[in-house]
């Protein structure tokens, strides 16, 4: 899942640990998630999407994930 979490830890000069310690995780999360190497909890997401003040949309983005066609509901 890609992210923006560096460019807006970049906008508010933050380090990952600053980060990591307002929102109350450990810098290797912040690390791993900005490395796209985990997907944060929908709790995680929203915790950091509300630290910037942004929608968490504007932080996480879906562009690699595909919806099979036969689990869609616009038949």
């Amino acid at each position: 899942m890609k992210n923006k979490i560096k460019v807006y830890r970049a906008m508010y000069d933050l380090t990952q640990e600053d980060l990591a310690l307002k929102i109350g995780v450990t810098r290797q999360t912040i690390l791993a998630i900005e490395k796209e190497k985990y997907i944060p909890s929908l709790d995680l997401a929203f915790r950091i999407a509300r630290f910037f003040d942004v929608a968490v949309e504007d932080l996480f983005s879906d562009e690699n994930v595909r919806i099979p066609e036969h689990s869609r509901s616009d038949h």
